[in-house]
């Protein structure tokens, strides 16, 4: 009985840790150095470490978790263009609080905004 409630327990953990969302790309995109196409992809967060995946790529990359005030009302990619490529430099959840930044050790904050300890 004592395992059988253990591991219920374990298994809301993981599943209150691990976040998945669904991001679209609407053009090529660069993250982590690996080349996205345009088109719809799972992310999942564990942490601080983004999993983004579709049916053939997945790449894992280290990010800054940012919580603002208030909740998002979408999901948006931010990009910025390195050497004629776009690359994402953060992912807003919508329905969250939480800003994804993509490159940095410390995520600019704007207003209201603090960083996940």
């Amino acid at each position: 009985m004592k395992t059988r409630i253990l591991s219920l327990a374990l298994l809301a953990l993981s599943a209150a840790v691990a976040k998945d969302f669904t991001i679209s790309l609407y053009q090529p995109a660069m993250v982590a150095g690996k080349s996205l196409a345009a088109g719809q992809y799972k992310l999942a967060l564990h942490g601080e470490t983004a999993i983004i995946s579709d049916w053939k790529n997945k790449v894992e990359v280290p990010v800054k978790v940012v919580e603002s005030d208030s909740k998002y009302s979408s999901t948006t990619v931010k990009f910025d263009t390195a050497n004629g490529h776009n690359v994402v430099q953060e992912i807003k959840l919508a329905g969250t609080k939480t800003r994804l930044v993509f490159g940095e050790t410390e995520a600019p904050m704007g207003g209201g905004e603090k960083a996940n300890p």
